[in-house]
């Protein structure tokens, strides 16, 4: 399946453009006013290295990512169900939703300018160390990746889409083309540089794709 924008008529809203501890700190939960967030535990200590599927994943130096980009449980109010997942696209945010008024927090990267998208859809598949293809436009851009639109790049330490992707189709069935990924760009975290697709570090896309069960059930609620 290739990784490329996806147009209105696959049903999300695009704003396309032209070109353990505790802390606090301030967040939106879907469809509620601004709320104080409280964490119950953070996970600095689980960005070092590791071996996946044969891969030698390196460790994060998560020192130099703002904390609050952490994995971390924290305090969250929403009408949603247990196991949806909620981006907050504006603070850079994903939230897995565990119930009794919790969350697993995930720093993310975003869709930049004329990239980004907002609407609902579901977790159709997932894959471990997933091949990337880009898309044709991409391409254009950037002559340097033509060679995968059609081969695809395999998978490996620096593949874009990173050590795993969770595919989102919308309720009609049909693949938006959007992906919750890794990458191996930790430092991309907290910003808008990606083509329209949600970014986590590695070690955060491996804990929330263990996380997540495919199926119309499985809902991402993109803010």
């Amino acid at each position: 399946m290739r990784f490329r924008t996806a147009t209105t008529a696959f049903g999300l809203l695009l704003a396309m453009g032209l070109a353990s501890c505790t802390t606090t700190s301030e967040t939106k939960t879907a469809g509620n006013a601004p709320a104080t967030v409280e964490t119950a535990e953070i996970f600095t200590d689980s960005y070092g290295k590791t071996t996946d599927s044969g891969y030698a994943l390196p460790a994060i130096p998560i020192n130099r990512v703002d904390k609050k980009f952490h994995r971390q449980v924290v305090s969250y109010d929403t009408d949603r169900k247990r196991g949806t997942v909620i981006v907050d696209t504006k603070n850079r945010f994903l939230y897995y939703v565990l119930g009794n008024g919790k969350a697993m927090r995930y720093g993310i990267g975003v869709g930049k300018q004329g990239f980004s998208w907002k609407g609902e859809a579901y977790v159709a598949w997932k894959q471990e160390w997933p091949t990337w293809h880009p898309p044709a436009e991409m391409a254009e851009r950037k002559p340097e990746v033509a060679k995968y639109v059609e081969k695809g790049m395999g998978p490996g330490l620096t593949n874009p889409l990173g050590a795993r992707a969770m595919y989102l189709f919308n309720d009609e069935g049909r693949d938006t083309m959007f992906r919750l990924h890794g990458t191996p760009e930790w430092s991309s975290i907290g910003t808008a540089a990606s083509s329209g697709c949600i970014r986590l570090m590695n070690q955060d896309v491996i804990d929330l794709y263990n996380r997540v069960r495919p199926g119309k059930g499985t809902r991402v609620v993109v803010l």
